[in-house]
């Protein structure tokens, strides 16, 4: 070890503590220059670490949000708007379904009815909803002809919605007054052309669903019939019941009584098959008008842009639901069949029935203001 010797004279001391101290700063310096390479390296390691563990932290929040999101629907009621009044077989259906579905899903299902301007105050409703799953509506085949019957419209009955399920159909009936000569299809047919009078055939109204089944029988057999309006299918039953129109197409549900009284006679359905309601009664297709079918549908839809992991869901449990006996049974009291699908196959069926029931309604060309 290096000794410091002490000089005498008047710089002597002067010149060993200036050494000690230059000495002890070098130590100091080193020491310094140690430590901050130390400390900046563990500074870079905390830093790559920081990157490496947010690397992997960032993505698995973000999917475990996602996922929570996705398995938390529905976390609050949801509304499912029907376009028609109280008492209704859609009304009934909806109840049905929402019950079902509040079952299953673990939340509400509220119905909630909007009826007026033959269902567009409550489509519309639906149509401008948030897209989130929350407001759904349960709509009816005249959901496709609106916009060819309505003027100026919000929406369109295609690209407004969220196709999710179809969930139900059920055919119309062909039924004659009992006092009109006619026991079958084309004895129908051959009486429209050779009556002194013509045959008149009643409905619920203008455009109305059992207009347009009147209107595709006439187009597709060759019939000959006058339409004779009416302000509901109530009121079209009786007076065919009394004989003041000949000729009608109403639903099984609305015919049975009358059908049981012996007031009307039944001729043929308009589905492609017989209804399990009235088996001996053959359907149009199978009494001699080819290609004729129509159907009365119903469908769950959203409005445009609800997300696939929410319809996925609610189209699995709808499924679930109107498999189950008590739902089926409820529907058929209501008089419509349970009938499913998938959320691509409903927006091709609806593609397919704005096609059929648009060129009827361009071809007896009517408006309805």
């Amino acid at each position: 070890m290096e000794t410091m010797q002490h000089h005498q004279g008047p710089e002597g001391p002067l010149e060993t503590t200036t050494k000690i101290g230059a000495v002890a700063g070098t130590i100091r310096q080193k020491r310094g220059a140690a430590i901050g390479k130390g400390a900046g390296a563990k500074s870079r390691r905390r830093s790559v670490w920081r990157k490496v563990v947010g690397a992997f932290i960032v993505p698995l929040a973000l999917s475990t949000s996602t996922a929570m999101a996705a398995g938390a629907y529905p976390e609050r009621p949801v509304k499912i708007v029907v376009p028609f009044a109280a008492g209704g077989f859609t009304d009934i259906a909806a109840r049905v379904i929402g019950q079902q579905l509040s079952d299953i899903l673990g939340q509400p299902f509220v119905v909630e009815n909007r009826a007026g301007a033959g269902s567009t105050i409550g489509t519309d409703l639906v149509a401008k909803a948030a897209p989130d799953g929350y407001t759904l509506g349960l709509i009816s085949s005249n959901h496709v002809t609106s916009h060819h019957l309505y003027k100026n419209l919000s929406y369109d009955p295609l690209e407004s919605f969220t196709p999710i399920a179809k969930v139900a159909d059920s055919p119309y009936v062909l039924l004659v007054n009992s006092k009109v000569k006619a026991n079958s299809v084309k004895e129908l047919i051959d009486l429209s052309g050779t009556a002194e009078k013509p045959l008149h055939y009643g409905t619920s109204g203008n455009g109305s669903t059992q207009h347009l089944m009147g209107a595709l029988f006439i187009d597709k057999a060759g019939a000959k019939m006058e339409h004779v309006p009416y302000r509901g299918s109530a009121q079209a039953m009786q007076d065919l019941a009394a004989g003041f129109v000949d000729v009608s197409f109403a639903a099984i549900s609305n015919s049975l009584p009358q059908l049981r009284a012996g007031n009307v006679r039944a001729l043929a359905v308009t589905s492609l098959k017989r209804s399990a309601y009235l088996p001996d009664v053959p359907s149009l297709d199978e009494a001699g008008v080819k290609g004729y079918e129509g159907v009365v549908w119903l469908a769950l839809v959203g409005p445009k842009g609800v997300p696939t992991d929410v319809v996925e869901r609610l189209n699995k449990a709808v499924h679930t639901a109107l498999g189950k006996k008590e739902a089926i049974d409820a529907l058929a009291n209501a008089g419509v069949d349970v009938s499913l699908s998938g959320p691509k196959e409903l927006a091709d069926y609806m593609v397919q029935e704005e096609k059929l029931w648009g060129d009827v309604i361009r071809g007896i060309n009517i408006k309805i203001d």
